[in-house]
């Protein structure tokens, strides 16, 4: 008996991951960003950047250099952002060709989503996809963080995010995490890397120097909007698969389970808050889809 029930308790965890795979997806990946049906036009230019996409007001035409950027930007070079109820300020840089993370992950995002010095091209400012039941009448989200709905460039009530969020190891709220001399993250406690077999660890931290920092970009990917797939490469103990996301969001994401107690949502969380995470606080609930 006491052979038997770990075996039997292995399958239904490994019943309980399959059920979470997906068959490929049967809308286009790149969903909201397809813009109305422009495309990888919309944000990306193939000839001439900005002015490639008929924008001769920009004031840098040098902003197609970097990733063939068809948005202008200029209007936010050197703007100040202030995240996270008032605690991480990033001051944007001044140029596409500065060479900080945060013109790719940062910048480039706020070109259309922030709202306020940016006007978002396109942009409706309520989510793209249709939320589940489980929202109720709350389903009203916004897209633009510097205009969401509350004082114009208000960017309090917004997710840290820019050079000044670092991510940490240890302490009270923290992962059992190790940075490395590079500034690379590595979950190799005993409780993150329990935390790596039951769910991932999915998010792609910005390198600001040798300190992991947070940007859009580590929680998005902004070319998947309703998919993430697990490779035998990828850190994480799920199984080899595509798996339902929302929101661009970098691991699985599924708030449409109608898996009772289904934890998947706040797992993605947790990638980052190791101090709320089931492993930390000495739980063994696993990942429930």
């Amino acid at each position: 008996m006491k052979k038997i029930l770990p075996i039997a308790l292995f399958f239904l965890t490994a019943a309980g991951f399959a059920s979470a795979q997906l068959t490929p997806p049967s809308t286009d990946v790149l969903g909201a960003h397809l813009n109305y049906g422009r495309g990888c036009a919309a944000c990306h230019a193939p000839h001439s950047g900005v002015y490639g996409n008929g924008n001769a007001r920009t004031a840098d035409p040098t902003s197609g250099n970097v990733a063939l950027w068809g948005e202008d930007v200029s209007s936010l070079y050197g703007q100040t952002i202030t995240s996270g109820g008032g605690s991480f300020v990033d001051v944007l840089p001044t140029s596409m060709a500065a060479t900080t993370p945060d013109v790719s992950g940062l910048l480039t995002c706020l070109s259309c989503h922030d709202g306020n010095y940016a006007q978002g091209a396109m942009m409706k400012n309520k989510v793209y996809e249709t939320l589940p039941s489980t929202y109720g009448t709350l389903n009203n989200v916004p897209t633009l963080l510097g205009n969401d709905g509350s004082t114009k460039g208000n960017y309090l009530n917004d997710h840290p995010v820019g050079l000044q969020a670092a991510m940490g190891c240890g302490g009270q709220y923290n992962w059992d995490c190790t940075i490395s001399a590079t500034g690379t993250v590595q979950m190799t406690g005993t409780a993150s890397s329990k935390f790596v077999t039951n769910y991932g660890f999915f998010v792609s931290p910005a390198l600001n120097g040798t300190t992991p920092v947070v940007m859009c970009t580590t929680c998005h990917n902004q070319h998947l909007m309703n998919v993430v797939n697990v490779t035998a490469k990828s850190q994480s103990g799920l199984p080899v698969g595509p798996y339902a996301t929302m929101f661009f969001l970098r691991g699985p994401y599924n708030p449409a389970s109608a898996t009772p107690g289904s934890n998947q949502t706040a797992q993605f969380c947790r990638q980052c808050h190791g101090g709320e995470s089931n492993e930390m606080n000495g739980g063994t609930a696993v990942t429930t889809f």
